[in-house]
């Protein structure tokens, strides 16, 4: 018995021929975005203002091009770890952008870092650099008045004696400094532990004396408070 001959179905064909054709400007447009990306800088871990950004705290990410947005190029990563301090404090996720960099070291004229020393207990567990804190006074003395070595008070308050010495700082309501930040956690996580916790807190100027005189004594405790703004 004879074959019947197979029926052409053009529709078919041309169905096929089209979707050929639609992957391949898929694969072209995808082409086409990739080249309009550029590869640029993203940060892991938070960093504080005025502090360098470690090599292990960038990661590589492709954004869109745009001649608008200073993107600081994945390629220049080593020159930002070496050369360059954040202007502001950074947050994992953060994109960098050339305007977040300086290649100042100084800080602001009514800023200082001020080295603490806390023991368990003084301090919250988690604490970590770029983290907002208050430092309150935890001594055992009443707090006194704040003045300064040369001596405001009348002269029938004992001049020369050895309370000027250990005094514990100006403080109203044992707040030292109500707002500081922290610059750095050193030899730890804060994650508590039995030894001390050496931290470096930016705190204003006019806190400086009186936390400094308090972590002498072993007499700051930090508390996290929200960051400005929130």
């Amino acid at each position: 018995m004879p074959t019947p001959p197979r029926e052409r179905r053009p529709a078919l064909a041309a169905l096929a021929a089209l979707l050929v054709l639609a992957g391949a400007l898929g694969a072209t447009v995808l082409v086409l975005r990739a080249g309009d990306r550029v590869e640029a800088v993203r940060i892991t871990e938070r960093v504080p203002a005025g502090e360098r950004i470690p090599e292990s705290a960038m990661e590589s990410v492709l954004v869109a091009d745009d001649s608008a947005v200073n993107y600081v190029p994945w390629g220049q990563r080593s020159q930002v770890a070496d050369d360059l301090r954040s202007v502001t404090d950074l947050v994992p996720g953060t994109v960098l952008v050339g305007e977040m960099l300086t290649g100042e070291a100084s800080l602001p004229q009514d800023e200082v870092l001020v080295g603490v020393s806390l023991q368990p207990g003084q301090y919250p567990s988690g604490l970590e650099a770029g983290d907002a804190v208050a430092a309150y006074w935890v001594g055992d003395d009443e707090a006194p008045d704040s003045g300064s070595d040369s001596g405001s008070g009348s002269g029938d308050e004992g001049s020369g004696d050895e309370g000027s010495e250990s005094a514990p700082p100006p403080i109203g309501d044992d707040v030292i400094a109500d707002r500081a930040t922290v610059a750095a956690v050193h030899g730890g996580d804060g994650v508590g532990g039995n030894s001390a916790l050496p931290v470096t807190l930016r705190v204003g100027a006019d806190a400086a004396a009186a936390l400094t005189r308090a972590a002498s004594n072993g007499e700051v405790s930090l508390v996290i408070v929200a960051p400005p703004g929130e």
